[in-house]
């Protein structure tokens, strides 16, 4: 597994949650780190991306506002910070670290980098 994502589980809608993805055995490559989702019949979304020399963000609209998207280049981590979190967020988050410049929302994006994802519920 190339790349971690940890933090999942089951909240509340209007509850909080805290994702994180780290690189396994490596650090992180490419130009920025984005997360994704996937929900059960659904194509992969893009949900906020970082750019891991600078910090500039870049986030989905339907996420703007909730979700924070941070990096700790000491503990070579991304992190999402989910905040009131509504059932529509419930999906698969996936992390992934080869994301090209210039920063945007990587819409309909094929990464080589995609791990295992953490399973984000949330009940009404």
């Amino acid at each position: 597994v190339q790349l971690q994502a940890s933090g999942g589980g089951l909240v509340q809608a209007g509850g909080s949650l805290r994702l994180s993805c780290a690189p396994s055995g490596r650090t992180f490559s490419g130009y920025a780190i984005g997360w994704f989702r996937q929900a059960p019949g659904k194509e992969r979304d893009f949900v906020a991306a970082i750019s891991w020399r600078d910090g500039l963000r870049n986030y989905a609209n339907s996420v703007k506002g909730r979700f924070t998207i941070s990096r700790d280049a000491a503990k070579n981590t991304v992190y999402l910070q989910m905040n009131s979190l509504k059932p529509e967020d419930t999906a698969n988050y996936y992390c992934a670290d080869d994301l090209p410049s210039p920063l945007r929302a990587y819409n309909n994006y094929a990464s080589g980098s995609w791990g295992q994802g953490t399973l984000v519920t949330v009940s009404s």
